[in-house]
């Protein structure tokens, strides 16, 4: 009697008929090496008997991949296209990718329904990997992806003990930096405009901010903190919050560029002079920074060199299916200009 049904067979009948969990069939039509042969042979032989096609899924039985690469960034085109950060990361993983002679492609996740249409076309094996970027706490997508079997590198992470494997910059020494050179200037009343605190990378800004005035022996002062949300006009919002509760402030840590750019706005519609009455320090180093008035200090991270690792780490991933985690985390740079 024929094992094969009537009716297109689905990804479950196959990973059923086979013994294995749904992701395991996942990995194996994705060509992952981290399967036992013994586990191959079987799924393989759970297709064939099933009728389980699709052509690229044969294809990956056989051992080859679409060499394509996807970069996901859950923000709107607005925020995308408006933030140098994220040009930066882009022109990062693409020249890795290029060099690998990878095809890059770039997909926004905006809403719910986008995500479970992203996994549906992922779990087609479109791809053979991952990169993700801007992910909030909540965010499920990483372990979907994991699941789906495919290789996957993120830009920061969600917490501080990340499963997925990810890129980073030092953003508590970040902060730290910035309060340390503003105590040092003889600042003393130290705001901060944090980014939208269900991301770790606003929480790790944070707690280096915190971090910096203990250590210079400041008092913390939960009036001098105020949320953003990483845009410019967050930034305005966060800074006129900011003077309404402490007009005493005499310095401002912007947990972004972007952000201190609309602090600046609100510090001079309010008759403050940046750095004579408020200094500012910004993250980034981009060229938001250098094209202020005065010209922004700001701890550089090397953005366009994380895009490059979390590419590198990748196309790492595919290749070799490490058993240990991997996180590579970069160091950040005080750039001292006229703002402070």
């Amino acid at each position: 009697m024929s094992g094969r049904q009537s009716g297109r067979p689905t990804l479950e009948q196959v990973a059923a008929r086979a013994g294995v969990g749904r992701g395991t069939v996942s990995r194996v039509i994705n060509g992952s090496p981290r399967v036992s042969e013994q586990t191959r042979t079987a799924v393989a032989r759970a297709v064939a008997e099933l009728g389980y096609v699709p052509n690229q899924a044969a294809r990956a039985l056989a051992g080859s991949r679409t060499d394509a690469i996807a970069l996901v960034i859950p923000e709107a085109e607005a925020r995308l296209f408006a933030e140098p950060y994220f040009l930066d990361l882009i022109r990062g993983v693409s020249a890795e990718l290029a060099e690998a002679d990878k095809q890059l492609l770039l997909t926004l996740v905006r809403s719910e329904q986008e995500r479970q249409r992203f996994e549906q076309y992922l779990a087609a094996q479109r791809v053979d990997g991952v990169l993700l970027a801007s992910v909030h706490g909540d965010d499920p997508l990483p372990d979907r992806i994991r699941e789906l079997g495919l290789p996957v590198v993120m830009n920061g992470r969600r917490a501080e003990s990340e499963p997925v494997p990810y890129v980073d910059s030092d953003n508590i020494g970040a902060g730290r930096a910035a309060v340390a050179h503003l105590v040092g200037r003889g600042r003393s009343r130290i705001a901060t405009v944090t980014g939208p605190l269900d991301m770790y990378v606003a929480r790790a800004r944070l707690g280096g901010y915190r971090a910096g005035l203990a250590e210079a022996g400041l008092s913390p002062d939960e009036a001098l903190v105020s949320a953003g949300d990483f845009t410019e006009e967050g930034g305005r919002r966060a800074m006129r919050l900011l003077l309404d509760r402490s007009p005493d402030l005499d310095a401002v840590f912007a947990a972004s560029d972007v952000m201190a750019a609309g602090a600046r706005a609100a510090l001079r519609e309010a008759g403050r002079r940046v750095p004579d009455d408020v200094a500012l320090v910004g993250v980034d180093d981009s060229p938001v920074a250098r094209l202020m008035d005065p010209p922004l200090t700001s701890v550089r991270q090397p953005i366009e060199e994380m895009g490059r690792t979390m590419a590198r780490m990748l196309l790492q991933e595919i290749a070799e299916a490490p058993q240990e985690l991997r996180r590579h985390v970069l160091p950040t740079e005080l750039i001292v200009r006229e703002s402070c």
